[in-house]
Formats: C-alpha cells, structure tokens, sequence
C-alpha cells in the first residue's frame, strides 16, 4: 500500500523482524525501490546495464515478462583471472505488477550459501522459513538503497542489451 500521508514509522516497519507482517512491508518497500531503479519494466529476455560514477556495473536480465508479473535477475558481475565471469549476489526476484511487491525467490550468492531460500525449506519449522525470507528480502531492500545512492538507474530504452 502506498502511503498518501507521512508516515511516522521510522525506515522499517515496527513489526517484530521475520514476522509475515514485516514481509510484507519490506515487499512493498522493495516494489517502490525497484520501480525507482527501473521506471520502466523491458520485455522479457533484455539485458541492461547501470553504470554509475565509482561504483560497480550492475546487470538485469528480464527472465520473464507477464500481464502481472515479471521475473529479473539483479547482480554485479566479477572478472576472474581465468576470464570466467561469476554473478553475485545473484537475486532472481519476482516482481507482482498488480500488487505492487516485489520479493526475492531464489538468493544463491557465493559466499553465504544459508542465504538461500531454498536451503532451508525442506528441513525447518515454519517459522526459519518466513524469518529467512524476511532476512533475503531485507538483504534486497538495503541493496536497493545503496544502489540507488549510488545513482544506479535502468533509463528506459529500445530492446536492445545496454
């Protein structure tokens, strides 16, 4: 929901840290930064690149593109000695037009595999589940901002990869 008067909250909301509530909101918070970032969504299977001044080049693949929603994969990419190229922190987000959130289905980066969402769906309560997706998901959020500082912006273009 966005808000039509200030709000009196404070940069997150005062829900209690990994409760469904606190998810939702950093869904919302996240849809907001996302729709700064990317004003306008490219059809499926583009690629774009933001560069901004001292900061790392940042890459959206748009995977999937539909009425209502739309999948992307956001990351930096980092040049190995060997010239192979690895992706992180590689978030595949999904992105719900309609209701105006964003969230995080698959985090895979390298040097934190318990991040995955995945990794712990099979074999915890319920509970670590919605408390590792608030945690990706706030990961998102404050990577969003820190890009955004950074004057990272997917300006809308033709469909050819930037």
């Amino acid at each position: 929901m966005i808000l039509l008067c200030p709000s009196h909250r404070g940069p997150l909301s005062p829900d209690p840290p990994g409760t469904f509530a606190a998810l939702m909101d950093l869904y919302e918070r996240n849809y907001i930064n996302i729709r700064r970032l990317l004003p306008v969504m490219p059809p499926a299977r583009a690629e774009r690149v933001s560069r901004a001044p001292g900061g790392l080049d940042l890459h959206l693949y748009v995977t999937e593109r539909c009425r209502y929603t739309s999948e992307l994969i956001l990351t930096y990419q980092f040049g190995q000695d060997d010239g192979a190229t690895i992706a992180e922190p590689n978030l595949r987000i999904r992105v719900y037009h309609d209701a105006r959130q964003v969230e995080v289905i698959a985090a895979h980066p390298r040097h934190r595999p318990t991040f995955a969402i995945d990794a712990l769906a099979h074999h915890r309560p319920e509970g670590i589940l919605l408390f590792t997706r608030w945690r990706t998901n706030r990961f998102l959020y404050k990577w969003l901002g820190y890009c955004l500082h950074q004057g990272h912006r997917f300006a809308a273009s033709s469909d050819h990869p930037a």
